[in-house]
């Protein structure tokens, strides 16, 4: 689980900020719900001023005023769960309507299934893709263009995490390894005849999981899967978050950043890694950068630049949205993954079990990193190959993507130009008997 800022995975917090005491979730509770007074005033007050028919909203000061009081609005609310917004998609040249419905579910994870309604069967095969979203702070929603990406030439299924405020004390824990038996409950659930994209975090439990499968000679093996800027071995070209997780080991994080959920959440009194004390450590990377935006945000709305103001907006209503994750996750994937390294030294256990990359034989393996990720580090996620040294080698392809960084092996316009086809070759020509080898990709 990359360490990092808006769709790695949860942020550490920075050397010598803030840390948590056990009454500190309480008291953000309390300051939020002390200021819901201050904030539905500000609200009206930037409704008032922006009317067209106070003769205030066409003035400077009026203006100024109405931009003020949406700034303060914005900072002290707290953002819920976003939409995905995706109601259709062109599949061959034809638009059709998409429908999202969950397919499976547990108590921390629902699968999604993006359901495309046809007119008539589409002419090209379209792969079934599992795309295994990072539990990382963020909402699956982070990925809202990876999925818009692949619909139109696949069947798209996505993990829609759950926030562990929600989840009720009485439902049991969710650790490292839950998370894969998460991965592989949904794998049996869809017949296994699908492909896996693990997006970051993932990368590790998704690895394990069909280790795990393979070994046993599980029938519903993934014909494939993609692992996405993930941390197989954070020991290769260590990123700065890299070196604090381990510099400061497991305990300091249990000692300094775990707290339980406070009332009226329904999850009262579970142990989490806050979301508001994640966003602190997301915001920070990159403080100057954030009191930009902001401020230019407010000059947008004083000078009436709407379009400008409106991109903002749709920015940060997805940043600032987060979500608690449990104490055992967190501190079993920093040990894991971060501090021991073990699935890289052989050592990763799930269930008493040690996991085995290197009985993968029938599962092809893609690998994608960002030649300037500064997340998870280059190399870190081609270790994978180096692992499952059983998998035949016209099944595994790496690619390294010049000129982006973590965000964009995952999102934005090279993705969509140069990712996401390879990707989508990649899922067709493993699903059938390969005659002769891939090529592997490399810096172009």
């Amino acid at each position: 689980m990359a360490i990092g800022e808006f769709g790695g995975a949860p942020a550490l917090p920075e050397e010598g900020g803030p840390v948590l005491s056990n009454g500190m979730y309480w008291f953000y509770e309390m300051s939020y719900a002390a200021l819901n007074p201050a904030r539905a005033a500000a609200d009206v007050a930037r409704l008032y001023l922006k009317n067209p028919l106070n003769p205030w909203s066409h003035t400077t000061f009026g203006k100024t005023m109405a931009a003020s009081a949406e700034m303060f609005e914005r900072f002290t609310r707290r953002y819920g769960k976003p939409e995905w917004g995706i109601n259709d998609t062109i599949v061959s040249g034809e638009r059709v309507p998409v429908h999202i419905t969950p397919v499976w579910e547990r108590p921390f994870c629902r699968l999604l299934h993006f359901e495309r309604v046809f007119r008539s069967p589409p002419r090209r095969p379209q792969p079934k893709l599992v795309i295994v979203a990072p539990m990382s702070g963020h909402y699956a929603t982070l990925l809202r263009g990876t999925v818009e990406a692949f619909l139109p030439n696949h069947d798209v299924y996505i993990t829609e995490w759950v926030d562990a405020r929600l989840v009720p004390l009485a439902e049991g824990r969710f650790d490292l390894d839950d998370y894969i038996d998460y991965v592989i409950s949904i794998l049996h659930a869809l017949g296994g005849d699908c492909h896996l994209v693990a997006v970051c975090q993932p990368a590790v439990p998704v690895l394990a999981a069909v280790a795990r499968m393979e070994a046993e000679g599980d029938p519903y093996v993934p014909h494939s899967m993609t692992l996405m800027g993930g941390p197989i071995d954070t020991r290769i070209n260590p990123t700065a978050v890299n070196k604090l997780a381990e510099d400061r080991g497991t305990d300091w994080f249990r000692r300094n950043v775990i707290t339980k959920v406070p009332f009226p959440h329904p999850g009262v009194m579970r142990d989490v890694y806050p979301g508001f004390l994640q966003l602190n450590g997301f915001v920070s990377m990159n403080l100057d950068r954030h009191l930009d935006a902001h401020k230019q945000l407010f000059f947008n709305l004083v000078k009436g630049d709407g379009d400008s103001a409106q991109k903002h907006r749709e920015f940060y209503d997805e940043y600032l949205a987060v979500m608690d994750l449990t104490a055992e996750f967190y501190l079993q994937t920093v040990d894991t993954v971060f501090v021991k390294h073990l699935l890289p030294k052989g050592e990763m256990m799930h269930r008493g079990v040690r996991i085995d990359p290197a009985a993968i034989r029938k599962t092809a393996l893609l690998t994608i990193e960002g030649e300037k990720d500064d997340i998870s580090g280059l190399g870190q996620t081609e270790a994978a190959h180096a692992l499952c040294v059983n998998i035949p080698a016209n099944r595994q392809a790496h690619y390294v993507q010049p000129g982006v960084g973590h965000y964009g092996v995952f999102n934005g316009s090279r993705f969509r130009s140069e990712i996401a086809p390879r990707i989508a070759d990649f899922a067709l020509s493993s699903q059938s008997v390969i005659s002769k080898p891939r090529i592997v990709h490399a810096v172009s």
